[in-house]
């Protein structure tokens, strides 16, 4: 089976070069679609393929993504962000999945957001990846922009790692959903699932609030999303200091399933924050011992699911004078994150504490 490699760029002179090195270990093809570069992106894209496109920008990165699609050969399409970068383990996945006898209409990989320095996933989801090009799929969303899956869609153990070098441009996405807004457009559960998420990263919390609201009184969001928005409100609500309603947004996503990690670990620091002890540690606890994680393409917080209760649970343990169980958990989370700051500060303090008692 063949890859075509599909990327929409602008701007990226200093990370292009390092994912197309990359890519050309397994890509068949590559396209490079630019949308009005003014470094030397264009220059080192040439480099590395022959198949560099221009698109004039038009506030839509679907219609960009699809125009460079329109280039593409191979059996598959895999689509990639110049600021991407894959490990060689990975590299060497997709090359085995290349040798197989691929027959899905879709595969999705791991879309690893944020990392140690091992590169052990913290925040990560799973993502449309690869695509059969004779399908035909097309990208949705002017931001945000997805592929919906239909057919036979089959998730693989590959990671990609979104490795940022510069911020994204502020306001670019609420910008152009603004302007979606202003036009009169009718958006999608998903397109208002992520207006009310820019709103949010962009500082308007109260506004935000609004349109979480509006969205999760729709009937056709998807279930994630809706925990995601009950999840997201609850953090607006906390940077506005309003407890109750911080409370309140966390056990409205039980209205969509159980308990996630996600959810029972704030629920631990909202009330470790009253000092209502039972209570966060009831909530850390199930954060720990749930430790489910969906791998539909939900958002996951990784050491929410292990270290960071094991780190409150340590807190806790000893501000309920157990000392011994605050060991316990302290060594649980020295097992997950050997190297970690607060770890070494704990373990420090459990050196001295135990020897003082050994005098």
């Amino acid at each position: 089976m063949t890859i075509s490699v599909c990327m929409i760029v602008k701007d990226e002179e200093q990370v292009i070069g390092r994912i197309l090195k990359q890519v050309t270990e397994f890509a068949d093809e590559i396209i490079v679609v630019d949308t009005g570069s003014t470094d030397k992106t264009v220059e080192i894209a040439k480099m590395f393929t022959s198949n560099v496109y221009s698109f004039d920008w038009v506030d839509d990165f679907s219609k960009a993504r699809n125009y460079s699609f329109a280039f593409a050969k191979c059996d598959y399409i895999m689509w990639l962000d110049a600021d991407d970068y894959i490990l060689e383990e990975d590299i060497d996945k997709i090359k085995k999945l290349k040798s197989t006898n691929m027959s899905a209409d879709i595969y999705m990989f791991e879309y690893v957001l944020t990392y140690e320095k091992d590169m052990m996933p913290i925040y990560k989801y799973m993502r449309e990846r690869l695509f059969k090009r004779t399908k035909g799929f097309r990208w949705v969303g002017a931001v945000h922009e997805v592929i919906c899956l239909e057919g036979d869609v089959q998730k693989v153990d590959i990671k990609i790692y979104h490795k940022k070098e510069k911020p994204t441009k502020a306001g670019r996405n609420l910008k152009i959903y603004q302007k979606m807004k202003e036009s009169g457009a009718d958006f999608s559960p998903r397109e208002q699932f992520y207006y009310a998420r820019e709103l949010m990263f962009n500082g308007k919390r109260k506004k935000a609030i609004g349109e979480f609201k509006q969205f999760l009184k729709r009937e056709d969001g998807w279930v994630e999303n809706k925990i995601q928005a009950c999840i997201d409100m609850s953090s607006c609500y906390k940077s506005l200091n309003n407890k109750k309603e911080e409370l309140k947004s966390l056990l409205q996503s039980f209205e969509y399933s159980s308990p996630r990690s996600e959810v029972s670990y704030r629920l631990g620091n909202h009330f470790l924050s009253k000092n209502r002890l039972n209570e966060a540690e009831y909530w850390y606890l199930q954060a720990y011992e749930n430790n489910y994680m969906v791998d539909n393409g939900a958002f996951i917080e990784r050491d929410m699911h292990d270290f960071l209760p094991c780190l409150q649970l340590c807190y806790v343990s000893y501000l309920k004078g157990d000392v011994q169980k605050s060991f316990h958990f302290h060594e649980m989370a020295k097992k997950i994150r050997p190297d970690d700051a607060i770890v070494a500060k704990n373990e420090e303090f459990f050196l001295n504490h135990f020897e003082k008692i050994c005098k």
